[in-house]
């Protein structure tokens, strides 16, 4: 059986990839993998959300979603590439704030991950009315470009 760093990263699945950035929890494995995306040819970015309620929440993914891909030049400012992302952003948050309080502090490292004409956008984070309950979410959207 193939272990994860034996399995070449194109083999593992854009949204694994995504997943897998997404769930880094130091900037030094954060880099290592960045590194590692890097040399097999992945377009991605890493960017961070916060927000206090479903609604403020949401916005500001789609920003800084959309921002952090153009920016990082995971997507050209062309429509079909633009709706794929906005769509896999839309089912990530969904997987992210399901059965959440409209209250709940959301707090969010966000992956986008490109291979060819494949995006996914993955949020793993915590959410909590109060610090005792807090809990880890995870959402992963993927869409073919």
């Amino acid at each position: 059986m193939f272990t994860d760093e034996t399995l070449p990263l194109s083999q593992n699945g854009v949204g694994f990839n995504a997943l897998r950035l997404a769930m880094t929890r130091t900037l030094a494995e954060e880099e290592e993998l960045k590194r590692r995306y890097g040399q097999a040819g992945l377009r991605f970015v890493v960017t961070e959300v916060g927000g206090n309620t479903k609604r403020d929440f949401q916005e500001k993914v789609s920003r800084a979603v959309f921002g952090a891909a153009l920016n990082a030049g995971v997507i050209e400012k062309e429509p079909h590439e633009v709706h794929a992302l906005i769509h896999a952003a839309e089912e990530a948050k969904h997987g992210t704030i399901v059965n959440t309080s409209s209250e709940s502090n959301l707090a969010v490292k966000i992956a986008i991950v490109r291979e060819h004409h494949w995006i996914a956008v993955a949020m793993f984070g915590e959410s909590a009315i109060h610090p005792i309950t807090s809990h880890q979410r995870c959402g992963l959207g993927v869409m073919n470009i």
